[in-house]
């Protein structure tokens, strides 16, 4: 699975002029399920996500995750949105190829999982829908930016 995670002061999701999910800081998550991936990688995905220590601790040194953001046991947000175009091969010419992307019912179903799995341990999680016309809005805090993959094992 890969995650693409921007630390946020702020974000939402609006889909058909409606807010359908926002924080205010913490992570905005952008997962995407690959073929073979399964619970295991998106276990994985989740427990590093939820450890990385990328919040600014009192000396303003990148020491915090985001179940202690500020140092004080404040919680940050999760924004989950899936996109498949992080599966997205451009070696080939100017055109992408989403083929390493999980089919969308296998997408889906991985993708729900993962927030089910977000919101049974972490108190903050909002979501985009699925498959959507999304517009994301964001003030990345930093900026910081960080990409993540976890990978099947090979059979």
């Amino acid at each position: 699975m890969h995650a693409l995670l921007q630390r946020v002061k702020h974000a939402r999701v609006v889909v058909d002029g409606a807010v359908v999910g926002q924080i205010g800081p913490g992570f905005l998550v952008f997962v995407c399920a690959e073929q073979g991936d399964s619970e295991k990688e998106a276990d994985k995905l989740l427990a590093k996500i939820l450890k990385l220590r990328v919040f600014s601790d009192a000396q303003g040194k990148m020491n915090l995750g985001i179940q202690n953001m500020d140092g004080s046991g404040a919680v940050g947000a999760l924004l989950i949105v899936s996109q498949f175009t992080l599966a997205a091969d451009t070696s080939g010419g100017n055109r992408p190829s989403f083929s390493g992307a999980a089919v969308p019912a296998e997408g889906r179903r991985l993708y729900d999982y993962f927030v089910a799995q977000a919101r049974a341990v972490h108190p903050v999680v909002e979501t985009g829908i699925f498959a959507a016309d999304m517009q994301v809005e964001l003030v990345n805090d930093g900026p910081v930016t960080i990409p993540m993959r976890v990978s099947a094992a090979p059979t």
